[in-house]
Formats: C-alpha cells, sequence, structure tokens
C-alpha cells in the first residue's frame, strides 16, 4: 500500500511538524486545516490593535477560507472537493457560529454529502476560529 506526504505553498504553513496531507491508499487525510491566508500569518475577518486586542471579527470569512484552503490542499495533492468523504469541524464557540457554518457548508456542499462531525473546542493553537480535518479519496 503507497504511502506519501504532501505539502504545498499555496496553503497556510503548518504550525508544526507534519504535513498538509497524507494518502494511504486510495484515501488522502488532511492534517487539521484553517482560515490562514496562504504565505502570511492573515487570518481572513480578523483584525486587531497594535496591542493585538480584537477589533473586528467576521467568522463567515473564516468559514469561506478554511474552505478554499481545504480546495487547494485537495488539488495539490490530487484528489478534489468533490471527493471528501469526511469532514471534522471544530469550532471555538459553537453557540456563536454554528448556525454561521452550518449555513455556508450547504453552499460549499449541495451535491457531494460527506459524512460530518462538528466538535465544540475552547481553542485552537492560533488565533482562529475555525478548523477542519478531512479524508478524501484519490484515484
Amino acid at each position: 500500500m503507497s504511502d506519501t506526504q504532501f505539502s504545498t505553498n499555496k496553503a497556510p504553513q503548518p504550525v508544526g511538524l507534519y504535513p498538509h496531507a497524507r494518502r494511504v491508499g486510495n484515501l488522502l487525510f488532511l492534517s487539521g486545516v484553517g482560515p490562514r491566508k496562504a504565505g502570511t500569518d492573515e487570518i481572513p475577518g480578523l483584525k486587531t490593535d497594535k496591542h493585538g486586542n480584537f477589533i473586528e471579527f467576521d467568522f463567515a470569512a473564516q468559514v469561506h477560507s478554511v474552505f478554499e484552503n481545504v480546495r487547494v490542499i485537495l488539488e495539490e495533492s490530487g484528489s478534489s472537493w468533490d471527493k471528501l468523504v469526511d469532514v471534522t469541524v471544530f469550532l471555538v464557540d459553537m453557540k456563536r457560529d454554528f448556525h454561521i457554518y452550518n449555513k455556508i457548508y450547504a453552499e460549499y456542499f449541495k451535491t457531494n454529502q460527506p459524512c460530518r462531525t462538528t466538535v465544540g473546542i475552547v481553542s485552537l493553537p492560533t488565533a482562529i476560529a475555525i478548523e477542519l480535518k478531512c479524508v478524501a479519496t484519490v484515484d
């Protein structure tokens, strides 16, 4: 069974020593993917003052960005959005953000509907409000 790791500079760099994705057989496992922009530490929808205090927060912008990052990693690893079979989402504020996530999720998954798990957590390693863990197939 083949085992290949993938990383790309078209997605945000991991915050630790791990690849963006790993293919085992015909399955592609993505490491946790957040909404940061590739090549920077910019978090879409998040504006802070010079002291790091929040000025503005747009959760929907983070959802769109994390979906784009997942799409890029899938394509760079030889898969695609329509081959996703499982999505686990981690939300820092389930009460505030779940309904927004659910609405945007429905826009992106009209035809392909992978299995899905949503987990509320206390925090993530950077100042992001969402992270996805995905599994897809590869031909």
